[in-house]
């Protein structure tokens, strides 16, 4: 289920192993929603790791849930992949696609006796399943068509393929992560690997592509940790049967948990990743230092570049606990990005915005002025909106609306002296910061007020709110002609 404009590898693009050399990491999300803040993370860390080494990252589209697998939510995939910087060294490639690879490696596995075709019915496995709960012990499959004779199979019913898991010994697993981890080859069930309709499972599709792509290290949530020692099985019985299946090496990192410690939900913020450009209005580059620091560091740098993540990131200093999503942590960051960031692109991003907000905003006749805006406003916001906000005065048509604070302010004496202030400024020789600032230090001196006395009218009667940047910044934005016409709108 591929977007018109992606690359489909088909089953025999990749059969027969990759010829890729060196560190080889994959991102493999489903699609069937929007790209998660972990899932990002988990793409970030398979991204850091292969540029850290030099190596190559893949994305795979595991869409075999075809229910639930749409186009929609593919593109949100790549469309935030993209946003942050994020997109795969070479075309995705579509599980689905697959089907026939995967077939093919389970009829390898069969016609070698690591797999065999089970006729146990649902019927049968449910009074399996209700005596392991009666008996309070763990359910594990023991068919009986493990080692039966294959005379003995039924020709008039549907079986599945399961593979054959060791019953002896144990696996252990080097995570770089995690550290060692056993377990016992016993809690390893025959799990299914082609349905009885002959559509492999998640479990084998995902074992072939990682093999067929080249994969040299599995980076993904520890929620996954059981599915590696099961999916050892596989590959260690297509090592046995055909060789050139090296195991992978196993990088589970922790999930995400929210501020309070519970497992990360919508109400801690875990939105999609399009919601944080979209909704909040955040810059990628904020958001990948967030989430590069969320259970990875180096020292007690909290601003990271990508050129420096990518020299410093190895997965093994990666946390074997739980990190804590901290939104404000995040809208802290995005407010240092807002300010570093350039005018140009500033000015650009926001002009997407304010037409919402503004409807005499042109991008065309305006984005000069809004360009020209962005090093005082910047300094005043934490993300996009709030730029967009603090832009909204420059553009908006007269007469301007005042807020109700702002109307507080335009007392009788306040709209008096606002038509003195008018008076001076009309007479200004020059519009510039110094200038301005220069005329109306004399005239407060002259009335025997503070500034702040002649600011906060004049600043309500030019921007209708009572915050923006420093006022002499928004005299000189707005023109002559524009502040003194606001302000006459204002004056008694």
């Amino acid at each position: 289920m591929a977007s018109a404009t992606d690359t489909v590898f088909a089953g025999s693009a990749l059969a027969g192993g990759s010829d890729r050399s060196g560190v080889v990491t994959r991102f493999a999300p489903s699609p069937t929603g929007y790209l998660h803040i972990g899932g990002a993370r988990t793409a970030l860390f398979n991204w850091l790791f292969a540029r850290h080494h030099g190596g190559t990252y893949l994305l795979r589209i595991e869409d075999t849930d075809r229910a639930r697998s749409t186009d929609a939510a593919i593109d949100a995939i790549f469309d935030g992949l993209e946003w942050l910087g994020l997109g795969g060294d070479e075309p995705a490639v579509f599980q689905f696609a697959r089907s026939d690879r995967h077939a093919e490696v389970a009829h390898k596995l069969l016609e070698a006796g690591h797999a065999y075709r089970c006729f146990l019915t649902q019927e049968e496995l449910a009074a399996m399943r209700e005596n392991a709960q009666a008996e309070k012990r763990p359910f594990r499959i023991a068919s009986p068509w493990r080692d039966a004779d294959a005379a003995t199979w039924p020709t008039d019913k549907p079986y599945v393929v399961r593979i054959k898991a060791p019953r002896d010994g144990e696996t252990v697993i080097e995570d770089l992560v995690q550290g060692p981890i056993t377990v016992q080859n016993a809690e390893i069930d025959d799990y299914v690997i082609l349905r009885s309709d002959g559509t492999p499972t998640y479990m084998l599709a995902v074992v072939v592509d990682d093999h067929d792509m080249g994969v040299t290290h599995v980076i993904r949530g520890d929620d996954h940790i059981n599915n590696a020692f099961r999916q050892l099985v596989l590959i260690r019985a297509m090592h046995a049967i055909e060789g050139g299946w090296p195991d992978p090496a196993y990088a589970h990192i922790p999930l995400i948990h929210g501020a309070d410690g519970a497992k990360l939900s919508k109400r801690h913020g875990a939105l999609g990743v399009d919601a944080y450009r979209d909704e909040m209005g955040l810059l990628p580059e904020a958001v990948l230092n967030y989430l590069m620091r969320l259970g990875w560091g180096h020292g007690d740098e909290e601003i990271i570049s990508t050129a420096q993540a990518i020299e410093w990131f190895d997965i093994v200093d990666v946390n074997k606990g739980a990190s804590r999503f901290d939104l404000k942590k995040l809208l802290n960051l995005n407010g240092h990005y807002i300010r570093e960031a350039d005018d140009v692109r500033l000015a650009g991003l926001v002009a997407q915005r304010l037409p919402a907000l503004v409807a005499s905003f042109d991008a065309e006749r305006d984005l000069a002025l809004l360009t020209q805006a962005m090093p005082v406003l910047k300094v005043r916001a934490a993300d996009l909106n709030e730029l967009a906000r603090g832009a909204m005065f420059l553009f908006t048509q007269r007469p301007l609306p005042v807020d109700e604070k702002a109307a507080g302010l335009l007392t009788d004496d306040a709209r008096a002296l606002l038509a003195q202030i008018a008076a001076r400024l009309d007479a200004a020789a020059s519009w510039t910061n110094e200038a301005l600032e220069e005329s109306l230090k004399a005239m407060a001196g002259d009335l025997g007020l503070g500034l702040g006395k002649l600011a906060q009218p004049l600043r309500a009667s030019l921007t209708g709110t009572t915050t923006s940047p420093g006022i002499f910044d928004v005299l000189t934005l707005l023109g002559k002609d524009e502040s003194l016409a606001r302000i006459r709108d204002q004056a008694a």
